[in-house]
């Protein structure tokens, strides 16, 4: 079997950015790995992303929102994470369960305990090996995105700075809960120094 890591984060915490270029340099090393994300990953899983994610659906229900992210992580773990992993691949997923678990278990309100019961149904108990968590103060984050031009907002972008607030906090308390999986990654060192340690925590998982 293959190493499936995840890397997780609030909004412009720069996980896809480092993502890229520490799987670029596996890639030159040799190794066999993919990257995807999540909502998404799929063609199903991409359609249901564009519902998600889309600013004109403001009326979507808590729950609803819960459930769709379960359904979009079912398609993207049965159609390429569990094939993957089971050829021997490094799998990079940009985002996976501890996001439903601090989005809609913790930020939202509905309970992380609740929205992981929702999750077990798709997850076949299927696990990251590793999580990266990108912290950064939300404020921060949130900065980075409006400087970029080429960030195109989508609805969780648009929500007020208390909620992502309360998704870092749901964030740490997941990082307390499972500190053996989950490495907290200072995301407010330079680009270049938070590279060398995403690269370093990986590369001592590979020996």
């Amino acid at each position: 079997m293959g190493l499936f890591i995840t890397l997780e984060g609030t909004e412009g915490s720069g996980k896809s950015s480092v993502m890229e270029k520490v799987y670029s340099r596996l890639i030159d090393e040799g190794y066999s790995l993919i990257k995807t994300r999540e909502p998404g990953g799929t063609k199903i899983g991409e359609e249901i992303r564009n519902i998600i994610l889309d600013n004109s659906n403001t009326m979507m229900d808590i729950k609803t929102e819960a459930l769709l992210y379960a359904a979009s992580r079912r398609q993207h773990l049965i159609e390429k994470i569990i094939p993957s992993l089971k050829e021997g691949k490094l799998v990079f997923s940009d985002r996976y369960l501890d996001s439903s678990l601090a989005y809609q278990g913790y930020a939202r309100g509905i309970g992380i305990d609740e929205v992981l019961k929702i999750n077990l149904f798709a997850l076949e108990n299927q696990y990251p090996d590793l999580t990266l968590l990108f912290d950064l103060d939300p404020s921060i984050g949130l900065s980075r995105i409006n400087k970029d031009p080429n960030h195109e907002k989508n609805r969780l972008d648009l929500e007020k700075l208390n909620f992502h607030q309360k998704v870092r906090e749901g964030y740490l308390i997941l990082a307390k809960q499972f500190p053996d999986r989950i490495k907290i990654v200072d995301a407010t060192k330079p680009f270049d120094e938070v590279v060398e340690n995403v690269y370093s925590i990986i590369k001592s998982r590979l020996k």
